[in-house]
């Protein structure tokens, strides 16, 4: 059907398919009429081929030589074969059993040969055994032990062939006699000992005694174990008699006695007795372990007795400690006499090589660490009596000038001291007391923060701390807080791995952060102070009746003065980068708050007046963005080019400016017609609130009457769908402003806040936290320019109820005091976590900055001042 067709497949194929050859005769359509005469040819083919295979199969069948026949030929030949298998197998048995008699004999004759050799040989280890035995009983009587210890060692090794034979009569008698020999060869030598010691002739006897040695190498462990024992004992009675059995003399006081003690008797043993026994008994080392049990025992019984005495008086802490020091001294000399060889153990001398499984540190001095406690308590209550010392003290000494990179006295002082404590406390404990010792430290990190450093931001009067002292306690906090961070890294890596993750002083080094964000506001309130005539002439300057908008007010060009005087004072002393920028930072935003606080005390105020002001504030932020310009002067001196401010600085004055542009451009508004100053105040304040619109009305002095068209007008516009949605609900500008009667005094009522009212976790909490310099609103914090003041009087106020009791009559004292005790302790912890967050958002402001704390240099990354 495909025109050329293909070679067909033979009919015999595995793969034969009928197709390809009816494809080869009906090639093309015309053949098919042939399909008739094809089928009757297959047909015939088909019964030829069938009646082929009918006869073959009959053929195949009943021939001569079909299938059957074969098959019964086949199976006589296998019963045939299995008849000769038989055959040669019944043979194979009878060759076997020939060969087995055969051989019998020989077998017979190789047990006897190997049973008469085991008998000769046993015979011969009898026959020396037996004479071994006899030779060694003379020795042993006439104490030749040199010639006993050789023939003790063959008599052992020959007697442990015999074992199995013990069953025999005159082998067991033997064994018993060996067994009898041993004891008497041991008490022998034992009795030897005790009489030469007894009799004081060691040195006459002293060849013998060594002799002597040998025979209790070859007894084994328990024998040479009784003898060091006997030894040990022997050398230690006189300790035990004169130190246990007198209560002076096994004092505390005396603890160099038992020492000396020692020392003389391991000199005497080196010149008399060390000879005598073989160096791997290791028989000073056992000394030395039993004495430092025995003393360490001794120890634990006389604290124990101490700490049970009825009159009440506790342990001497100075004597505790040098007996404790003292006995740490003689540890470390054991340990050196011995660290270069192996350890032996008096309950385990079982081989000539023994492992050093301990150290002779602590041997004794574990008697000791129970009471570390009362070391501990001695630590604190000498910190207790430091810190009022410091805060009475002067800040520097008397022979020393100020310095900007000055840190107070009292600082470096008690620096030495935790660290001379520390390092003494890590060689005496490495474990709970060195935890211990830890909290103390940071106990008293937060009192020295809150009672010494806090305290001196907070001396009374106007002016307050020196400019001086309070560069001082910046400088000492941030001396601090590197090195507290520094104290927890020592610590941790010296206390025991389980202790490690208990020591945390992160809380104290942000204690001292928080400090130290107090010293920079008290710093930016030195400014303050100095800027209040300038704030009360732009009061007293007449803004409603301002007719144009000139240059300059005069109170701008006194307010900048004044500040870049201040600024330049400083700045000069503050040495540090990150300090200089946060104080930059803080007195912007301080003095922008001020300046919106004046703006209020200035009502009413006109549109041109409205005018005016933002020009200054214009002048004031180009004023303010050179501040940075006054730190490091002596640098501007070498580099006379001027002074480029960085471009982070310049963002974050120019957005603490702006916050004021809203409530200006406003103002600038003429209140006719009214949709405009209600659309003015839509698009620039952008809260619905009608109380803040109502302050806007105030401000520019609308009068009482016009206020309801212009409320209803304000409704109107607010709750359309063209303003509705773009408007909040308060503004954090307004919203604070003019909220009660004299509030527009910078820093007013930071006089009478009290320690309740300073919640630094709840002023961080909103978007303006105590220390962000971002441009931000008001309404999430207090009054920004008097922030300073508020912790400082806060912490005065809580200070002075922890000081000394006022007097008062005898009466009610008693009881005054003890409520007193109790709210100084609450008033300090709420002081100390709240110096503790104000200290943790401080990091958080100026870690921005790019600046690591800690750094003593005060270097800072060259592309942070452009």
């Amino acid at each position: 059907m495909n025109g050329l067709a293909s070679e067909p497949q033979s009919l015999d194929a595995a793969d034969y398919d009928p197709i390809q050859h009816l494809n080869i005769l009906f090639s093309h359509p015309s053949t098919v009429s042939s399909i008739s005469r094809v089928s009757s040819t297959l047909q015939s083919r088909h019964n030829d081929l069938s009646a082929e295979i009918s006869t073959l199969q009959t053929a195949q069948a009943y021939g001569p030589d079909s299938s059957l026949e074969r098959m019964k030929s086949a199976q006589a030949e296998l019963a045939g074969l299995f008849k000769k298998i038989e055959t040669v197998r019944s043979r194979a048995i009878q060759t076997e059993q020939n060969i087995t008699s055969m051989t019998a004999d020989i077998k017979r004759l190789d047990g006897t040969k190997r049973n008469l050799t085991l008998s000769m040989t046993a015979l011969k280890r009898l026959q020396m055994l037996t004479t071994a035995y006899e030779q060694l009983r003379g020795l042993a009587k006439t104490r030749q032990y040199r010639e006993c210890a050789s023939l003790l060692q063959a008599v052992l090794q020959l007697m442990r062939h015999f074992n199995s034979y013990r069953s025999i009569d005159q082998i067991a008698t033997l064994s018993r006699g060996v067994g009898e020999l041993q004891r008497e060869l041991l008490e022998q030598v034992c009795e030897d000992f005790e009489i030469a010691f007894a009799k004081g002739e060691v040195g006459a006897r002293k060849a013998t005694l060594i002799e002597a040695c040998g025979i209790m190498d070859a007894l084994g462990d328990n024998a040479r174990a009784r003898l060091v024992t006997w030894y040990v004992n022997t050398e230690l009675r006189e300790y035990r008699q004169v130190f246990r059995g007198n209560d002076e003399a096994g004092s505390l006081d005396n603890i160099g006695r038992r020492y000396a003690w020692f020392k003389r008797m391991v000199k005497g043993y080196e010149e008399e007795h060390s000879g005598i026994f073989p160096p791997h008994w290791r028989v000073g080392e056992m000394l030395a372990m039993a004495f430092c049990d025995g003393t360490k025992d001794d120890y634990k019984g006389i604290l124990e007795k101490s700490m049970r005495r009825v009159d009440g008086a506790k342990i001497d802490v100075n004597l505790l400690l040098s007996c404790l020091q003292e006995t740490m001294d003689f540890e470390q000399t054991l340990e050196r006499r011995f660290s270069g060889e192996p350890r032996a153990s008096i309950d385990t001398l079982s081989s000539a090589d023994f492992e050093r499984t301990h150290s002779f540190n602590g041997s004794i001095s574990v008697a000791f660490e129970p009471y570390l406690s009362l070391w501990v308590e001695s630590q604190d209550k000498a910190l207790a009596a430091m810190i009022p010392k410091y805060k009475a003290q002067p800040l520097l000494p008397s022979d020393e000038e100020f310095s900007p990179q000055a840190v107070i006295s009292s600082a470096i002082e008690l620096f030495h001291f935790y660290k001379l404590t520390l390092s003494q406390c890590a060689k005496l404990s490495t474990s709970e007391r060195l935890l211990d010792l830890a909290k103390t430290l940071a106990k008293y990190l937060d009192e020295y923060a809150q009672q010494v450093l806090l305290a001196i931001l907070q001396k009374p009067g106007q002016t307050g701390a020196s400019l001086h002292d309070i560069i001082l306690v910046l400088n000492t906090a941030d001396f601090w807080h590197a090195n507290t961070e520094q104290l927890e890294e020592n610590i941790k890596k010296r206390i025991d791995n389980e202790f490690v993750g208990k020591v945390d002083l992160s809380s104290q080094a942000d204690a001292f952060l928080g400090v130290a964000s107090a010293a920079i506001i008290a710093l930016v309130n030195k400014v303050e102070l100095d800027c209040e005539g300038a704030w009360r002439e732009m009061k007293n300057t007449n803004w409603s009746k301002m007719e144009s908008v000139g240059d300059q007010s005069s109170y701008v060009g006194e307010l900048v003065s004044h500040v870049n005087a201040k600024a330049q004072e400083i700045l000069a002393v503050v040495v540090k980068q990150q300090y200089a920028r946060a104080f930059a930072d803080k007195l912007v935003e301080h003095l922008a708050n001020a300046y919106i606080l004046t703006i209020v005390q200035c009502r009413p105020i006109s549109e041109v007046g409205a005018e005016q002001m933002l020009l200054d504030k214009y002048v004031l932020t180009k004023a303010l963005e050179n501040l940075l310009a006054h730190h490091n002067p002596s640098s501007s001196q070498q580099h006379p080019q001027p002074h480029v401010p960085q471009s982070s600085f310049v963002k974050r004055v120019n957005a603490t400016m702006t916050r004021i542009d809203p409530l200006l451009k406003t103002l600038q508004v003429r209140p006719s017609p009214p949709e405009g100053l209600v659309q003015a105040y839509l698009i620039h304040v952008g809260d619905r609130s009608d109380t803040n619109f109502r302050k806007i009305l105030e401000l520019k002095g609308i009068r009482k009457q016009d206020h309801g068209h212009l409320m209803e007008l304000f409704a109107i516009h607010r709750d359309g769908p063209a303003a509705g949605a773009k408007l909040v609900a308060q503004s954090p500008l307004l919203t604070p402003l003019m909220t009660a009667p004299g509030l527009g005094g910078v820093g007013v009522g930071a006089n009478n806040l009290h320690l309740a009212n300073l919640s630094i976790d709840r002023l961080a909490a909103g978007p303006g936290a105590v220390l962000s310099t971002a441009a931000q609103g008001a309404a999430s914090r207090f009054d920004a320019a008097a922030l300073g003041e508020k912790l400082l009087n806060a912490a005065r106020d809580g200070v002075e109820r922890m000081g000394t009791p006022g007097t008062h009559d005898s009466g009610s004292g008693q009881l005054q005091s003890q409520q007193g005790g109790a709210g100084a302790q609450n008033n300090a912890a709420s002081i100390n976590e709240n110096l503790k967050s104000f200290g943790k958002f401080f990091r958080r402001d100026i870690g921005g900055l790019g600046v690591r704390f800690g750094k003593r240099d005060g270097s800072v990354d060259e592309a942070q001042g452009r």
